[in-house]
């Protein structure tokens, strides 16, 4: 898996194309929270739960069926009296950060796959470019060689991206 880090980094760049009346600090942070939100799953290994299962890490939580849901839930629950207009963008926003996260996942160097299209499909599946080294499951495995080799290349292939992606946004908005 990506770290924490490398999914708040990407929800937070994309949060920022966001329009201004949108762009505010509670939307992000949401947005974060969704980008995370399918690492929950890890609480599969405590309750024995087979990595292969429906609802074993990178299984179902992962998928794009689950980060639709997930991001339309989100958007229902906290801007329900919002405009329409705006419910749609919010909840297009909340389903990228969620689906992102499988994406990231997808791009590691590790695990057995993605369950992107469960639950119509138990397959686990890896996207053609895996340059994101995998992140290790813990606090005390992240504090290590392994953990600064993550930073180092989710800096790389998600950072760097997620920061140019700004300055895209931001140089044409002062266009316009």
């Amino acid at each position: 898996m990506a770290s924490v880090f490398g999914h708040a980094a990407l929800a937070g760049a994309i949060g920022v194309a966001l329009p201004k009346v949108l762009r505010r600090k509670g939307v992000i942070a949401l947005g974060i929270l969704c980008s995370m939100m399918p690492d929950l799953d890890v609480i599969s290994f405590t309750l024995g739960i087979p990595y292969s299962s429906f609802w074993g890490h990178r299984g179902m939580t992962h998928s794009i069926v689950f980060g639709a849901g997930f991001g339309l839930l989100i958007m229902l629950f906290f801007h329900f009296r919002a405009k329409v207009k705006d419910k749609l963008i919010l909840a297009l926003y909340y389903m990228i950060c969620t689906i992102s996260h499988g994406i990231l996942d997808g791009m590691t160097t590790g695990g057995r796959g993605i369950a992107y299209l469960s639950p119509f499909d138990d397959g686990r599946y890896f996207l053609p470019y895996r340059m994101i080294k995998v992140s290790p499951i813990g606090i005390s495995n992240f504090f290590s060689e392994w953990g600064m080799a993550v930073i180092v290349s989710e800096f790389i292939w998600i950072g760097i991206p997620s920061l140019i992606f700004v300055a895209i946004v931001i140089a044409v908005r002062k266009l316009k």
